[in-house]
This record gives structure tokens, sequence and C-alpha cells, in this order.
């Protein structure tokens, strides 16, 4: 039986909508089923807006090929709205969750197993690799799903080493499926997505624009029991999904490394403003014996 809720979303979302007018739209026609049917003028007046954004608005409900498209990515992609059962249950917890995901690969990974983020700079040290291998790799061969953003440096470097090991990764994208960025990662997209997941909640023609990838950065620590920097400079963009992780109340660790280093200063700060200080792979699975069985709740 067709889900008719799940496909007017998707409708909404393939005719360019944002989120937060989607949420707006929601809050005054649950079902979905009546916007079609205003005027411009009705929704100025419905839904508080402009009546230039409601002409706009009113143009983008109507046009043509949009459900065609939809049926033509579902036969490439996995795609799953908020509305799915398949839509993983810690992203609903964020504050402002995606209302649909685009995936090639593994969906059994957005399940509720131990993720961990694995994030830094995108030009890391030479000391970045032991990191890697003295931290990341035994989580990996102790089954943990090492979740990142596909960029050059780090998150490169983690998904690498989940692979090598025949671990399981999920690389969240900031841009459609169709258009992998940076484009040098073209062969590790294939190989995760043969061998893990990549997930965005882009449409798959969304090419890669700078607002983006800070954007997608709540996904990365939404998915994850708690977040872990490598590397970070003091102004990195890494401190975004930190903050992220934050507020959506998920543990945040980093690793220190030496004083005389600009790609560990990020990190030593964030361990004097609260994060927990990282020295060996003990001190995330004592934390995860404690509170991961929360996590692990459907």
């Amino acid at each position: 039986m067709i889900n008719k809720r799940r496909y007017r979303l998707l409708f909404l979302y393939y005719c360019g909508i944002s989120r937060q007018m989607i949420k707006r739209i929601l809050q005054h026609d649950p079902t979905m089923s009546l916007i079609y049917y205003l005027t411009p003028s009705e929704m100025h007046q419905l839904l508080s807006i402009s009546m230039e954004k409601a002409v706009r608005l009113y143009k983008q409900l109507h046009q043509r090929n949009i459900v065609k498209q939809i049926f033509s990515d579902e036969k490439e992609f996995h795609i799953l709205t908020i509305f799915d059962d398949k839509y993983p249950t810690q992203l609903r917890e964020i504050p402002d969750p995606p209302l649909v995901l685009f995936a090639i690969g593994n969906l059994n990974l957005l399940r509720n197993h131990r993720t961990i983020s694995v994030i830094g700079t995108r030009h890391p040290s030479e000391e970045a690799h032991q990191k890697i291998d003295h931290i990341v790799r035994p989580l990996i061969l102790n089954g943990w799903v090492i979740v990142s953003g596909m960029a050059i440096g780090i998150d490169s470097m983690a998904h690498i080493a989940t692979l090598t090991e025949k671990g399981k990764t999920i690389a969240v994208l900031g841009s459609g499926l169709n258009h992998i960025y940076p484009k040098r990662n073209q062969t590790l997209f294939h190989s995760i997505a043969k061998h893990g997941l990549v997930v965005t909640e882009y449409l798959p023609e969304t090419q890669p624009k700078p607002y983006q990838f800070p954007e997608r950065n709540r996904i990365i620590s939404g998915l994850s029991y708690a977040t872990l920097v490598i590397e970070a400079k003091e102004k990195s963009g890494t401190l975004i999904t930190v903050d992220q992780a934050l507020d959506q109340g998920r543990e945040v660790y980093a690793v220190p490394g030496s004083p005389h280093l600009p790609e560990t200063i990020g990190c030593h700060k964030m361990i004097q403003e609260g994060a927990k200080l990282v020295k060996d792979v003990s001190d995330i699975d004592m934390d995860w014996e404690e509170f991961g069985r929360e996590w692990l709740q459907p």
C-alpha cells in the first residue's frame, strides 16, 4: 500500500521547498494534502509569509515531472523520509532532523549500533596516522561503526582505515549522490558505497556548495553516540560538528598532541572546555559500558 504522506513529503522536497518551509506547512497541514489547492493569497495568510514567497511557493508546488523523477531516483538510491520505519531513530532526536535521506549501501548500519564520528582537520600533521592507528583502529576492530564526512584529511583517513580493516563505515556527504565532492575521493566513495553506507540529505543532482558542509555536520554527529576529534586547529570547521554534538547531547572526545603543533591547538582547547581527553581506546570503551545500553534502546 502506498504511503501517501511519505510521497507528499517527497514531492514537497523535490519541489525545492526548504526544510523550514516544509515544517511550517506540516504545522498547518499535517497530511500535506491541502497545500496544493491553495492560491498564493491563501498561502500568504495561512503560512504568514510574504506574497512574494507565496507566489514562489505556488510555482514550486505546480512543477511537472516531479513524480516521475522521484520514482526514477527510488530505483537507483535508497530514499528514507522521517515518516519511514527505517529512518534512524537517533536522528529523530536531534533539534533539526533531516526530513529526507538519500543513501547507497547497507542501510542496516543506520540502526543503533555502536557508532562514533571521527573528524578533524583537512590538513593533518604527520602524527595523525599514529593517532588513527592507536585509537581509531582498535575501535574498528571492536566493531564500532565509524561515521565521517569523506573530506580530505582526517575524514578520509578514518574511512580508509575502516575499509582496510574490513570494518563498518558511514560517509555523510554535503552534496547530492550524483555530485561527489571532493572529486579526488571518487574511488573512496565507491568503496564505501560497496562495503559501507553513503548518506546525504541533498537531492541527487545537488552540486556542492559551501554552506551545505557545516549543515550536514549535524547528521554526522546525530548518527553517532559520540564524536572523536583527532586533530583540529584553533579555528577549525571541526568545531561546528563539536558544537552540534553538544547541542544534541552527545559525548565529545579529543585527542591531545604536541603543544608545538597547530593541528592540536583546537583539541587542547576542547579539553579545557570540557571534552574528554582520550589517551587510548579504553577511555571510550569504559564510557560505552556505562552509557551505551541507553543508546541501543529503540
